[in-house]
Order: C-alpha cells, then structure tokens, then sequence
C-alpha cells in the first residue's frame, strides 16, 4: 500500500501523473488513469483529475460530518479502492485492513471503512470482524446491490452502513442510501437530440467528481459525458421521499462481488456446450448478484469445468438448477419470467 500511497500524495500535491491500470502507461499530469472493473471486452481507461477526485473526497467528508481514518479493504488500483487513499490523505489518515479484514482495527478518532457486499457478507460470519465493524463510524458498502436482507443483518450487529451507488467515472459512489453528496446532481432520462435516443430512466450523475474522458477514446467518451453529465449503463426512478433508487442494468450486465459479468457471454459459452442451457442472475446476499445456469443436467463442479476454458472464473456460473426442459416463448427464445420463476423456487 505504502508505494501507491506515496504516488497518490504526488498526484494530489505535486499533479504527478498517476497510472493504475493494467499494463505499462503514462498518464497525463494531473490525472489518475484508472482501469474498469468489467471482466469482459475491452477494458476502458478512465481519466481523473486530481480536481475530481479531491471534490469527491470533500463532498464525502461534508456528508459525514467528520473527518476520518480510511481503511483500506479494497484494491487501490481501482476508483473505490483509489477513494480511499484520496479521502484519507485528505481527511485524518489511511489504514490497511486487508481484503479478508484480517488487519481490520478501528484507530483513536473517527473511523470508515468501504467494502463490496461480499465481504460484508463474509465479515458477518466472523464474530471478531462484526464487533469490529460495529465500532467503526460507518461502513459504506458499493460495487454491488446490497441485498436487504444482508443490510439488515449488519444494522442488527451494529454496524452503521451506508450504501454508495456511482461508478469509475464519478471517482465512485457519489450517491448515499440514495441521496447525492453536495454538489452532485441526478437526472432520470436520456440525452434527446440528433442521433441521441431517449432511454426513460436513465441515471445520469453531475457534479465537479466526473472523469475527463477515456484515454484515447474520444467517439466513447462522447456517448456517455454529454452536457456535461455521466450517463450510466443504469436505470433507476426517485422514491416519494426523493431518493434514487437504481432498478437495474440497462444492459445484460450485472455486478456480482464488485465485478461486472456480461450474461451475454456466459450465455454464449454455456450454449456452445449444450444448447439446451439458460443464464440469469438473481439477488444474492454474499455475491450482490449470484449467475445462476439453468440446464436439463450435469452437476455444477462439471459445468464450471467444462465453462472454464471460455470464461475468466468471476463469470462461472454460482449455482446450477437442473430441469426436464428449458422454457421458452413463441419465438424460440428462453422464457426469462418461467426461469426466474422456476429458479427462484428451487
């Protein structure tokens, strides 16, 4: 942790140029260049200034009410694990916990810590790890939905959670329990114009957090910072009470323990098997989103064997339901509500 802390103090001090993605690279001064946490396609470099990223560290501290020590649980080579480093540099210090918490003690003052819902899930196994987080002034929780069920097992522990929702192109989550950071605006809705359909519900974020572009992708950078808005993959409508609330991808793309798996692809390589397969996700309380295959038999330890030469491992599929027959609709195509259906009540 120490070299990388080191770098994010140049950044943040001296406008050193920061690189943190995979592969060799030089980033421009002034700017982090942070990789995206999809596992599949090509990977986009996402460009921060070190103007965002301290504007996203201020808007959090504002919304606390404190200053505190940051512990660090997260891989800081990505924007939540990055955030970390930048809000306690900013703010009383840095800490390191550990990906498994190992590590994880609150400090003399003031005390946050950000995690993924797996390892929430994980810590709450753990009677140490739970006492522990109880003691920590709050527990932000991103990179996945929190399941309720999940939120209201750790609020019963004691631990104070707060749930982020945003991306690597706000520097993170810059929406809390649903309500923006200072300075952070939401819109529901498309860009409308030439060549800009409308999408209905359609997050988009605002504010002095977003990111300056993908780093050599200027047509990609166009298609989602317009007007000056990021437009997210997500779509999502305000509760009575004002808050956002994010109902789900826009695409075939769901985040299961902080990392984005394409079904599309899982789809693909469980058909190039057995034709008679099927791919969904449903909620999970470790996994956020847990990749369900649906198929007419094998055993799971099996289809995860014979998947993986095609897959990376994090899109394997977690759970398997054997059926008679793959349900499917008048065109031939799997029926989504039958499998939800028929999965849900394995």
């Amino acid at each position: 942790m120490h070299h990388i802390l080191d770098d994010v103090r140049a950044l943040l001090g001296r406008g050193e140029g920061l690189w943190l993605a995979d592969g060799e690279g030089a980033a421009p001064a002034g700017m982090a260049v942070v990789g995206t946490s999809g596992s599949t396609g090509e990977p986009k470099l996402v460009l921060l200034s070190r103007d965002a990223l301290a504007s996203a560290a201020q808007a959090a501290e504002e919304r606390l009410g404190f200053a505190a020590t940051w512990h660090l649980a997260l891989d800081p080579r990505y924007v939540a694990g990055l955030m970390v480093l930048v809000r306690g540099l900013l703010g009383d210090g840095v800490a390191e916990a550990g990906p498994d918490l190992a590590t994880l003690r609150p400090r003399e003052g003031r005390n946050v810590v950000s995690l993924v819902a797996t390892q929430l899930y994980r810590a709450l196994t753990s009677p140490g790890t739970t006492r522990a987080l109880a003691a920590f002034d709050a527990v932000l929780v991103g990179g996945a939905a929190l399941a309720p069920g999940l939120r209201a097992r750790a609020e019963a522990a004691g631990i104070r959670v707060i749930e982020t929702y945003g991306m690597s192109e706000t520097c993170g989550g810059v929406v809390w329990d649903g309500e923006p950071l200072p300075g952070i605006g939401v819109t529901l809705g498309g860009a409308s114009g030439p060549g800009r359909a409308e999408i209905v519900g359609r997050i988009g974020l605002t504010g002095p957090t977003l990111f300056d572009g993908y780093l050599g992708r200027p047509e990609l950078t166009a298609e989602v910072l317009r007007d000056g808005a990021v437009l997210t993959g997500d779509r999502g409508h305000l509760a009575p009470d004002g808050r956002l609330v994010v109902d789900g991808r826009l695409d075939d793309v769901v985040q299961s323990g902080g990392v984005n798996v394409d079904l599309a692809a899982v789809r693909a390589a469980a058909a190039a098997v057995d034709p008679e397969t099927a791919v969904l996700a449903v909620d999970d309380d470790e996994w956020g989103a847990r990749v369900v295959l649906v198929a007419t038999g094998g055993t799971l330890d099996d289809w995860r064997d014979r998947l993986r030469p095609a897959l990376p491992a994090v899109c394997l599929p977690r759970r398997l339901v054997v059926v008679d027959r793959i349900p499917r609709g008048p065109g031939g195509k799997p029926d989504g509500a039958a499998l939800t259906a028929r999965v849900t009540r394995s």
